[in-house]
């Protein structure tokens, strides 16, 4: 019988340079591990992760204490009704022909005003010049504020995601988070106020006019939802768009084929959202003692869900570590709403709200960057490589190409 391995250390410099084969280890020998430092029960295999994202008895109660000291209380906090409602009053602006009529061209607009600044050139950094910059300058667009604050912006959600992602418990990282909650406050509030007065046709003033069931938003949930926007869109199709790249620039046979069939687009996010999730973690916290492979966990524990080990589990994907935009077992239809194959975008009540948005992101700055990027190769001797625990993705990503006429 086959000795089993160290336990792995999701803290570690090892894992932070390569997680993927602790995943395994955990997969397979360690499926319920207790992390002391983290204070968190951690599950890893991909029926364990589904059922965590799924089931009612895994609440998140956990965003009380990691979400709330950043953004305030939001919606992922929420149960019941009042899930129900603040969801009913926020969707509509993510979804069907809303999206389509009022914010696709804002979407279009702000790919092509960054690839201008790069399209002459014949090469660029895929990170700096376009996906570090594309998602927060849609979602500030999209809201209506003020695109000249667009580099506030950027450092205010880099400073939550780090404040999320604070696993060890670094007191300089926690302290910039609270700064942060403070200075979008300051920012927001006035604007928010203003809004309701001189609303206009953005998404901001739907927030502050839009009702259900009698009841509308107050400045706190806006707020909130504004600064859990900018963490969860700007991050995560920031790193989506840059892995994305990457994972087709390492099979150009792959790129090649989305290059001539832009309808492969959606399949390609589809399949970088399985092989290299932008967030590889997200918790939970069961309101009765659960039982999943490996033992129990108890009531009111923190569970730490891994996505980017689950979405590799040879039990439900074959080949895993295989990136394959043809692969059978990952259906594209279903891959942007709550019953995906992957588990990037959660499941079930608490399914990402903005899952659409980043398809449509994605779609179109991936349409336009292939159209100005004629031949696009990595620039010699570079090899992409991803870096982040709670969050990941290529930190670089030079290319080069011929400019197009």
């Amino acid at each position: 019988m086959a000795a089993t391995q160290k336990v792995p250390d999701l803290l570690s410099e090892e894992f932070a340079a390569n997680p993927y084969p602790s995943y395994q280890v955990m997969r397979e020998d360690y499926p319920l591990l207790w992390h002391e430092a983290m204070n968190s029960y951690v599950i890893s295999r991909y029926e364990d992760v589904q059922r965590a994202f799924k089931e009612e008895a895994f609440t998140t109660a956990n965003y009380d204490w990691q979400l709330e000291p950043v953004h305030g209380r939001t919606i992922l906090q929420m149960s019941g009704r009042e899930h129900s409602v603040r969801r009913a009053l926020v969707t509509p602006a993510f979804r069907g022909a809303e999206l389509q009529a009022k914010f696709l061209p804002v979407i279009e607009r702000n790919a092509k005003e960054l690839i201008d600044q790069f399209r002459a050139a014949g090469s660029a950094d895929l990170v700096s010049d376009f996906a570090s910059h594309f998602p927060i300058s849609v979602i500030v667009d999209m809201l209506g504020l003020d695109k000249s604050d667009h580099a506030r912006f950027h450092r205010w959600y880099t400073s939550i995601i780090a404040f999320l992602g604070n696993l060890s418990g670094d007191e300089k990282v926690a302290a910039d988070g609270l700064r942060t909650r403070d200075e979008l406050a300051e920012y927001m509030i006035p604007v928010i106020q203003r809004r309701r007065e001189q609303p206009g046709d953005d998404l901001l003033s739907a927030l502050c006019t839009t009702e259900v069931d009698g009841t509308r938003m107050s400045d706190e949930d806006i707020k909130a939802f504004v600064s859990l926007l900018l963490a969860a869109g700007g991050e995560t199709t920031d790193k989506a768009m840059a892995s994305l790249f990457a994972n087709l620039l390492q099979h150009p046979d792959q790129l090649e084929a989305v290059r001539g069939d832009r309808s492969l687009i959606p399949r390609a996010f589809a399949e970088t959202l399985r092989y290299s999730p932008p967030v590889h973690m997200i918790m939970r916290q069961p309101s009765e003692d659960v039982t999943v492979s490996g033992g129990t966990i108890p009531a009111g524990s923190t569970v730490t869900c891994l996505i980017g080990a689950a979405n590799r589990d040879p039990g439900r994907f074959s080949d895993p570590d295989r990136f394959d935009i043809h692969r059978g077992d990952l259906d594209t239809d279903n891959a942007f709403s709550a019953a995906a194959g992957h588990l990037a975008f959660a499941l079930g009540r608490h399914f990402c709200v903005g899952a659409l948005l980043a398809k449509a992101e994605i779609e179109t700055g991936a349409g336009q960057l292939l159209d100005a990027m004629p031949g696009v190769r990595l620039r010699d001797g570079f090899v992409p490589a991803d870096s982040g625990v709670f969050t990941r993705g290529p930190a670089t990503l030079p290319v080069e190409f011929t400019p197009a006429g």
